[in-house]
């Protein structure tokens, strides 16, 4: 277990699960992941959920905006990255190619956010921190470990990235996937896979750790979730599983192998 106090700039530092049915939610993954969920009222917003594991901070939970669901917006999972500044980081997206979904607002003390959609279509959220740096708690089960961006033009997507947060997006030599490896400094934080299939829309994929990939998803689709991806060995890597949880938020779970 790692205790985390502070997210490097250019890294995911939160993950926010936006569902149609909030109490279900809450149940699946305090079952699946062992989090604790604690509730904080926010008046006309309804209620927002802190998970907690060992008592940090591990991810968070609310319901789909009316608007969302009016549209038919599917439950999803948000990924959140550490800027130093979010006016300049949303600026600097628009020159970029990207589209600024919310500008630049302050949530309470916690810190600044936006939401940014790239020039591909996938949608993540800029988080310059206040008094909440994000996850608090790294490499045990039920944790984020990795994210994936899907995207149908990985060569714009990695401009667009590398100019905003700094990242390399790079091919391993050995690999002849195409997958391309996303590296934040010195560390490796993700990674863009090969060939979308255009049914798809663009988005990013967040991986959980688990002790058994197996096992948690069985459990999984015991509880009403769908395997989009059953179990699945990548050789060197780890074991890894793609799942859809009852109410349609998809998500990863992820053993490494060393």
């Amino acid at each position: 277990m790692t205790n985390i106090d502070k997210h490097p700039t250019g890294s995911f530092c939160w993950i926010e699960l936006h569902t149609s049915d909030q109490p279900a939610a809450k149940t699946f993954y305090n079952s699946l992941f062992g989090w604790e969920a604690h509730d904080n009222p926010m008046g006309d917003a309804g209620v927002y959920t802190m998970f907690r594991l060992q008592g940090r901070d591990a991810a968070a939970g609310c319901s789909l905006r009316p608007d969302e669901s009016s549209q038919g917006v599917p439950s999803y999972w948000m990924l959140y990255i550490t800027v130093d500044n979010t006016d300049a980081a949303v600026n600097k997206a628009k020159q970029l190619g990207g589209k600024i979904l919310a500008p630049a607002f302050d949530v309470m003390d916690a810190g600044r956010m936006a939401v940014v959609q790239d020039p591909t279509g996938a949608i993540f959220c800029p988080w310059q921190p206040n008094k909440n740096n994000g996850i608090g708690i790294a490499h045990v089960h039920g944790t984020l470990c990795w994210a994936d961006l899907s995207t149908p033009d990985a060569k714009r997507a990695a401009t667009f990235y590398s100019g905003l947060f700094g990242w390399q997006l790079t091919a391993d030599p050995k690999d002849s996937s195409g997958y391309l490896h996303i590296k934040n400094g010195e560390h490796f934080i993700g990674g863009v896979p090969p060939g979308l299939s255009s049914k798809t829309p663009p988005h990013w994929l967040a991986y959980f750790q688990v002790d058994d990939v197996d096992a948690v998803a069985s459990k999984a689709k015991q509880m009403g979730a769908n395997l989009y991806l059953p179990p699945k060995t990548m050789g060197g890597v780890g074991r890894f599983s793609v799942i859809a949880d009852p109410q349609g938020a998809v998500f990863a779970i992820f053993k490494s192998a060393r």
